[in-house]
């Protein structure tokens, strides 16, 4: 799609999820069900930095406890009361609250939806060359490498 056919506004519920639900190889990937990303940031070209619209399943997390060397993240929550967990603890987050994540900083985070209701949130994160990603809990870390990322095993060897 070039810019002369790209959208000037969308409904963003209207966007397809995408297609590949998770880029974490097994057995990470199955933790992931219940998550549904919406690329909002991609139909309008967005290069710099990404737009997600997500949706959270009762009992689904938002990603693997991570953080990045490199990449500022920020949530907006709309929907529901998921739970931030932090190297700092638990959070309990409602409609309207938001949450930014520092590169840099080496604190751990991630959003679990343990309500029985769905929940849905904007997420925002630049798409800064050589960032990395730390996963204190799993034998996991990544490396954004040509735009795509690719995971190893704490001790170097590939999944």
């Amino acid at each position: 799609m070039n810019d002369s056919t790209r959208p000037v506004a969308v409904v963003a519920l209207e966007v397809p999820p995408r297609t590949r639900p998770t880029n974490y190889p097994e057995p990470f990937a199955a933790r992931m069900k219940g998550r549904e990303k919406r690329q909002l940031g991609d139909v309008f070209g967005l290069v710099n930095f990404g737009v997600n619209l997500t949706r959270l399943a009762p009992g689904a997390v938002s990603a693997l406890r991570h953080a990045h060397s490199k990449q500022d993240e920020f949530i907006y929550i709309l929907k529901g009361s998921p739970v931030l967990h932090t190297d700092e603890g638990r959070t309990v987050l409602a409609p309207g609250m938001c949450a930014g994540f520092r590169a840099g900083t080496g604190n751990a985070h991630h959003l679990i939806n343990e309500s029985a209701e769905e929940v849905l949130y904007l997420e925002v994160g630049d798409r800064s060359p050589g960032d990395e990603g730390s996963y204190p809990d799993d034998d996991l870390q990544a490396e954004l490498v040509q735009g795509a990322w690719r995971f190893t095993h704490k001790d170097g060897t590939p999944y």
